[in-house]
C-alpha cells in the first residue's frame, strides 16, 4: 500500500448518498490503516447512554462529579459491546494503540477507572464498538464515492459537539455536505 493510501488519522466522512444505516452522515476517525484492512471509531454518534451508566455495569467507583453527563457514542457495528477510549497521549495504560504523538486509543480497564477517579487523559471520547473494513475493502468504497477522506484535527474531535463534526471534517476539505447530491456518479 502506498504512502497515498495510508489513512491512518485521517477523518472518513459519509457521503451524503451512503444510507447504511451504522455510517449515515456519521464521521469516523481512522485509528489504524494498512493492507490487512482498517479500523476506526464512528465519533458523532451519541448512543444516549452516560459514562456512569458504563461504570455502574462494571463495578466503577466513580469520584469524580465530572464524568456524570459524559455521553458514550456507538464507535461501529463490529464488537459493540467492547469499550474503546479515544484520547489524547498525555499517559501510559495497560493496551494502548499510539495513531499519532498526540492521540491514542485505549481498551484497557485501567483507563476507564482513571477516568472514574478524575486521573484520566485530559481529553478523551469513549465509544461501544468499532468499525472494521477487510483488505481491500475501505479503498473500494470510496472509488464507490461512499466517502470523503482527509486528515483528522483533534479539536473537532475532542471539542466540538457531536451534531458539527461531520460538517466541520468536511469543512476541513472545503466541502459543503449540503450542497453534494445524495445521487453518485462518476465522471
Amino acid at each position: 500500500m502506498s504512502q497515498d493510501n495510508h489513512l491512518t488519522n485521517h477523518f472518513l466522512i459519509a457521503m451524503p448518498g451512503l444510507t447504511d444505516p451504522n455510517f449515515f452522515h456519521t464521521v469516523t476517525y481512522i485509528c489504524e490503516h494498512s493492507e490487512q484492512g482498517a479500523m476506526g471509531l464512528v465519533i458523532n454518534r451519541p448512543m444516549g447512554l452516560q459514562l456512569v451508566d458504563i461504570f455502574e455495569q462494571l463495578d466503577i467507583k466513580v469520584t469524580d462529579p465530572e464524568i456524570s453527563n459524559v455521553p458514550v457514542y456507538m464507535g461501529g457495528p463490529v464488537q459493540g459491546d467492547r469499550g474503546f477510549v479515544l484520547h489524547n497521549n498525555d499517559s501510559e495504560w495497560d493496551s494502548t494503540l499510539q495513531v499519532t504523538s498526540d492521540i491514542c486509543v485505549t481498551t484497557s480497564l485501567d483507563i476507564l477507572q482513571a477516568i472514574a477517579k478524575g486521573k484520566g487523559p485530559a481529553r478523551s471520547l469513549i465509544t461501544l464498538g468499532y468499525a472494521g473494513w477487510g483488505a481491500g475493502q475501505l479503498e473500494e468504497e470510496l472509488a464507490q464515492n461512499a466517502w470523503l477522506n482527509g486528515p483528522a484535527e483533534s479539536d473537532i474531535i475532542f471539542k466540538r459537539a457531536s451534531e458539527q463534526r461531520w460538517q466541520a471534517a468536511a469543512d476541513l476539505l472545503g466541502v459543503d455536505l449540503n450542497l453534494l447530491s445524495s445521487e453518485a456518479g462518476h465522471a
